[in-house]
């Protein structure tokens, strides 16, 4: 139909101006996360660009959810702003019949939701918890620039060091390490260092060197040399890659898995899809405005009903997890009102329409 083929040409140029600036909000936010996470020294500054890749591709679903219930709001208020819908009415079509063309015309956009919501979600949350692994597993020492005076993650230590590339990542020499504590300042020098691995815990191992022990209150010094000297730099740091968060596991181990986190995120994620269905339903029946009074409340209240249906979808989550439902009855809870909301919404449209041409035709002189 050539309505079929202008709505759908209408709603797509909508949906893509909305998308490109819903990702563009989404990459200034996450860049700006991004930095800071390298800036603290939870990740490596070579890897930023490839975390900010992964978090954005994460937050997809999201964007291409909120643009597709955006560009139904704003597609079918145009035609209620220009009289178009008007003519439609007139005409015996009721606001129930748009029903069809919009899921017609949004199909692939539900489908690219689900693709990314049950396999891009899991795969870019995994990619990030494994950069971020890996760069924990690094030692303080394997970050410091040869020559360069640098701090540790926590602040607490500050470190100097002469690396030979050939020896390794974990291997320096001429170390110098500060350590400032609340009552104790400690300066150890050592002509060589390494990490080493005790089990799950990191040990830091020096030799040939010696340390010079300062107590703050009492201005005491103690100095001691050492052959040999190995301290805990960090217990259970070793985590397998095995131990992924629940948002980084596949959607098919979740299914296979009882844990009530597992569910939870199970959940979500199908939370995800029913509800992108759910926000074109309620758009077509938010969407319905005065065309004598052109305004944006229809537009500000589909964003209301959207921060809210998102955030009880986000909520089942954790209902889950404390195991107050299970992911059936969450999944009823939060999306079957919506869905009854939406249809109750569209038959009171309706309704209000066939109520408004009956007293217009009562009204009407012989």
């Amino acid at each position: 139909m050539l309505f079929d083929r202008t709505f759908r040409s209408e709603l797509s140029r909508a949906f893509g101006v909305t998308l490109i600036v819903l990702l563009t909000i989404v990459l200034t936010m996450v860049l700006i996360k991004t930095l800071s996470l390298a800036a603290g020294g939870r990740i490596a500054p070579q890897d930023v660009l490839r975390l900010l890749g992964f978090t954005t591709v994460g937050y997809l679903p999201i964007a291409l959810t909120l643009a597709l219930f955006v560009a139904v709001v704003a597609t079918l208020g145009r035609l209620y702003r220009d009289s178009e819908m008007a003519v439609w009415h007139a005409c015996g079509v009721p606001l129930r019949h748009f029903i069809g063309p919009v899921m017609r015309a949004i199909w692939p956009v539900l489908l690219g939701v689900v693709a990314m919501v049950m396999f891009v979600w899991p795969w870019a949350n995994e990619q990030s918890a494994a950069l971020k692994d890996r760069y924990e597993r690094r030692s303080d020492l394997s970050r410091v620039a040869p020559g360069q005076f640098q701090s540790s993650r926590d602040g607490s230590k500050v470190f100097f060091i002469e690396r030979d590339d050939a020896s390794g990542p974990l291997v320096g020499r001429s170390v110098f390490i500060l350590s400032q504590g609340e009552k104790r300042e400690s300066v150890t020098t050592a002509a060589e260092g390494e990490i080493v691995w005790n089990g799950d815990d990191r040990v830091l191992s020096l030799r040939n060197g010696q340390r010079a022990d300062t107590e703050l209150s009492g201005h005491t010094h103690n100095l001691a040399r050492f052959d040999e000297y190995r301290v805990v730099a960090d217990r259970h740091a070793a985590r397998s890659l095995d131990e992924l968060p629940p948002k980084a596991m596949s959607t098919l181990e979740l299914m296979r898995s009882p844990q009530p986190r597992h569910q939870a995120e199970l959940a979500w994620r199908l939370g995800m899809v029913i509800g992108a269905a759910n926000y074109a339903l309620l758009g077509i029946g938010l969407s319905a405005s005065n065309p004598r009074r052109p305004n944006s409340w229809s537009l500000l209240m589909a964003l209301l009903v959207f921060i809210v249906y998102f955030n009880l979808t986000t909520y089942s989550r954790t209902w889950v997890e404390r195991e107050r439902f299970n992911v059936t009855g969450a999944l009823l809870l939060v999306h079957g009102p919506a869905l009854w909301i939406g249809l109750a919404l569209l038959f009171w449209r309706d309704e209000a329409i066939r109520l408004t041409s009956r007293l217009r035709l009562k009204g009407t002189p012989a």
